[in-house]
């Protein structure tokens, strides 16, 4: 570039500082005529980066700041685009002073631009740049994709290629690494719900390095140098596992959803019910065809014409997009969450082909929803876990607001509909200590003085100014995708709301009966235990091959039963207390004079036997002794236990006229036995 032409180009400041850019748009009207972060004003780029004064640098950070701010923490920015086709682009000399300031700009504002592509329209150049924060240490941008597809469609291979950086054998390598049970390794079969994660610089380069020790990759390092986290929901493609798949695509909340398909062997099986699946819950999908490697050509275009129409069939209204190079992905990615359009990867695990793409489109995509750190926390628990030397650990996503250490939340409901108090000890994101969770972010909470048995999936940790209420019923909206026969009143199925499955009856329709494609207003009750559900959320209702979707509209709160006072319940058994102790007093009192009184009559009766042995003289006597003063023994201690209502005398009293005789030593009553006469000789 001629300095001439740079000394020139840098004289013109002066006057054009002197021009009122804004005389008939005002600047902030000016920044919001493009939402997407594309910039289309050709004066506005003009006066931001091609002349160096403190105003325009001035109006320039505010840009960017504003964007990064009210955005996800990234955005896309065209230099030279306009909507006059004369004004479009720069010339060489132009474009090198504005890339210049352009990146100084954005450094200042502590992020990073990344250049996407370029284009050039008789001889005037656009540059297309991704700006995205630099996030801290123990921060990053999370979106979550999940993996659904038909079985042996390449799911968890496709993620142990990308999340380990090595290519696969063709024999089973890559997947090895994500199985988490012994059953998965040997079918090679998913049947949990499985997590990895793939990480990007402010940049855009991939922070994950293959291990050379070991198979596993180290979370903490790879959140601590990337910017943005994409986290993969590895789900069973199998029929058997549909349940575990509905909880991963209701339950972990995923911001995407990755169809699998193998070219080899077309659209069967599951993919279409898990297609219905993420189009029901208004996730957005992008497809990739694996194995093409392997597979004839004539069998691949097959497979593409089929799901090309499956695709663009009423149902699914959506627009496919072959991606062939780096301008399909900047179109695709730009236009995928907004738009109808559906991006088609054709890709290969073992030759590495088109994977580049795949990673480029992934580290373009963006947070779909927006989240205030002043709302109330709401978080949802999906998982939970017992730590030696830490206690009870729960993991799950938070839906709004914001958590931090020491912070006290209600945890509930319980199978009585109350929520109790919890405090959390510590956060972790991705294995990595933190000390705070924002809304659309997952984390794990160790929470204190709370058991493992009082927790379970589908609770909720919402703040105390939201008074949370459990329901036992609540009315919805479902549409029937599939049932073999009719839905009629008291029909029980699993019903899948975010975190919460459980198996809830049909109370009363607005219909009487329900077939395939119909939709009516259901009232539902659960079966086991009372749940926090919220308006609006969405549901999935299944039971076999029986599956509709909808919405709730309205939940009817249950009022648990409170329990008394703590302060209550100690006043109350000490009063239990002093009234025992008198109550044992008075037994002992009773007994001791019972006692006492049996003695007196057995000496009676010793004396009587006495008499009778001297001679008939004293029989009378001795008769009236011996059947008057046991007796009367007995009877003086029956009387004395029913006047003071101790049934412990009784008892002693029917001890004696069985023919124990009871003692009192040392304050405890003891019974003597008589003892067993010995056999004589004779007998």
């Amino acid at each position: 570039m001629a300095s001439a032409e740079v000394a020139s180009l840098q004289a013109d400041a002066a006057a054009a500082v002197a021009m009122s850019f804004f005389e008939d748009d005002d600047p902030a009207d000016v920044l919001d005529d493009d939402d997407s972060g594309l910039g289309k004003r050709p004066t506005m780029c003009r006066s931001l980066f091609l002349y160096d004064t403190d105003d325009s640098n001035t109006e320039a950070k505010d840009m960017v700041r504003s964007k990064l701010t009210d955005g996800p923490g990234e955005f896309l920015y065209i230099l030279g685009n306009a909507e006059v086709d004369a004004d479009k682009g720069f010339t060489e000399a132009e474009l090198a002073i504005v890339v210049q300031n352009f990146l100084r700009v954005v450094s200042e504002c502590e992020a990073s631009a990344t250049e996407l592509r370029r284009k050039d329209v008789e001889g005037r150049t656009t540059v297309e740049y991704l700006v995205r924060r630099q996030a801290e240490e123990n921060d990053f941008m999370e979106i979550r994709v999940a993996v659904v597809g038909n079985v042996d469609a390449g799911k968890s291979t496709m993620l142990g290629v990308l999340t380990h950086g090595e290519l696969d054998n063709g024999r089973g390598l890559a997947r090895q690494r994500l199985f988490r049970h012994k059953h998965e390794q040997e079918t090679g079969r998913t049947s949990s719900v499985g997590n990895d994660i793939l990480g990007f610089d402010s940049t855009g380069s991939v922070v994950n390095k293959p291990q050379t020790h070991g198979s596993g990759v180290n979370w903490e390092r790879i959140c601590r140098q990337s910017s943005k986290v994409i986290t993969f929901i590895d789900l069973a493609g199998h029929e058997r596992y549909l349940k575990t798949t509905v909880f991963g695509m209701t339950g972990h909340a995923p911001d995407f959803c990755m169809l699998m398909i193998g070219s080899n062997a077309g659209v069967i099986g599951m993919t279409k019910e898990h297609l219905g699946l993420a189009l029901a819950l208004n996730v957005p999908v992008f497809v990739v065809v694996t194995k093409i490697d392997m597979c004839p050509t004539g069998v691949l275009q097959d497979t593409l014409k089929l799901l090309t129409r499956i695709l663009r069939s009423p149902g699914c209204r959506k627009i496919p997009l072959l991606v062939n190079n780096k301008d399909d992905v900047v179109l695709a990615a730009t236009n995928f969450v907004s738009e109808r359009m559906c991006p088609v990867f054709q890709v290969s695990n073992v030759t590495g082909q088109n994977l580049d793409l795949l990673k480029s489109f992934l580290n373009l995509l963006s947070t779909r929803l927006q989240y205030r750190q002043s709302d109330p926390a709401e978080y949802q628990i999906d998982d939970n876990y017992s730590v030696p030397g830490v206690g009870t650990v729960v993991a799950g996503t938070m839906l709004r607001g914001c958590v931090r250490s020491n912070d006290s939340l209600l945890l509930g409901p319980d199978p009585l509909g109350r929520f109790q108090l919890c405090t959390i000890k510590s956060i972790h994101r991705k294995r990595m200590p933190v000390s705070e969770a924002h809304g659309g972010q997952t984390a794990t909470f160790a929470l204190k003085k709370v058991r493992r048995s009082q927790v379970r999936k589908g609770m909720v940790m919402v703040a105390p100014s939201l008074k949370p209420s459990a329901c036992w019923e609540f009315e919805g909206e479902i549409l029937v995708l599939h049932h073999p026969t009719t839905i009629s009143k008291n029909y029980q199925a699993m019903v899948h709301c975010g975190s919460v499955r459980q198996t809830a009856s049909i109370l009363s329709m607005t219909k009487s009966n329900l077939r395939t494609g119909d939709k009516a207003m259901c009232h539902f009750r659960f079966i086991k235990s009372p749940e926090f559900l919220r308006p609006d959320a969405r549901l999935v209702f299944r039971e076999g091959r029986t599956k509709a979707v909808g919405h709730v509209i309205r939940v009817f709160p249950h009022e648990p039963i409170q329990p008394t006072t703590r302060a209550g319940r100690s006043k109350a058994s000490k009063e239990q207390r002093d009234e025992q102790k008198a109550a044992h007093a008075a037994a002992q009192t009773s007994t001791t004079s019972a006692a006492a009184a049996v003695e007196t009559g057995t000496a009676a009766s010793t004396t009587a036997g006495s008499a009778v042995a001297e001679g008939p003289g004293a029989t009378d006597g001795a008769a009236t002794a011996s059947a008057g003063d046991p007796a009367s023994a007995a009877a003086d201690a029956a009387a004395v236990a029913s006047a003071d209502g101790d049934e412990l005398t009784s008892a002693l009293a029917e001890m004696t006229v069985a023919g124990g005789v009871p003692s009192v030593k040392g304050g405890r009553t003891r019974r003597k036995r008589n003892p067993r006469p010995k056999p004589s000789r004779e007998s």
